[in-house]
């Protein structure tokens, strides 16, 4: 029972000779960890909108809202910091992590009461989604679309979406998906298309 006893009396000793353990906030600034989880925070750089983000988030403080109209198709990602449990599965599983930058990274921002909960959000501006050009349902966003063929190089020639789209990108694939369509038999299969569609030119018409 002593040494008990007498371990809190040196810890006593020595918290009255040196510095206390905690620091002074919020009378003075503090400064938190290097990798201290603080607010989540989107980079509209390197977003790509694939909602991987909303899907591990265990609060269920991410959504995403899909925009279509008749000519044009967007994606905005949306964090509810006053939902947010700050666990870090949305950095840590973001599809763009190991980019510069990240699609979402936690910063040490960490005072973030207020007042409105409608202004306690983190967003990215409006990410074009790429539509199945059968039935006109969503695939993905452009940018998602963007990075896997860069991320995967060459193989993207062997997806027509992967390679219309990078084609896209680089602003001239009417012209040469055109061109395909008149010069293949199977021109159905140059097209963007979504998993259903893709199945149904690929396999039920074969």
């Amino acid at each position: 029972m002593r040494y008990p006893k007498l371990r809190e009396l040196k810890e006593a000793i020595t918290a009255f000779i040196k510095k206390p353990y905690t620091s002074k906030f919020p009378y003075e600034p503090h400064s938190p960890a290097k990798r201290f989880r603080g607010k989540p925070e989107y980079s509209n750089t390197g977003c790509i909108a694939c909602t991987a983000c909303a899907l591990v988030c265990p609060a269920r403080a991410i959504e995403y809202r899909d925009v279509v109209t008749r000519g044009k198709a967007t994606r905005k990602m949306i964090l509810h910091l006053d939902e947010c449990h700050y666990c870090g599965q949305c950095s840590a599983l973001c599809t763009t992590r190991d980019d510069n930058p990240p699609g979402i990274k936690h910063t040490t921002e960490f005072d973030l009461a207020g007042f409105d909960r409608a202004e306690m959000v983190s967003t990215t501006d409006e990410k074009e989604l790429a539509l199945c050009e059968v039935c006109g349902d969503v695939i993905t966003a452009k940018a998602h679309l963007q990075w896997v063929a860069k991320k995967i190089g060459v193989l993207a020639f062997s997806n027509p979406t992967l390679f219309i789209a990078s084609l896209k990108a680089m602003g001239f694939s009417e012209d040469i998906s055109q061109a395909a369509r008149d010069y293949m038999l199977r021109s159905d299969r140059i097209k963007v298309l979504c998993a259903k569609c893709r199945r149904k030119v690929t396999i039920e018409k074969f």
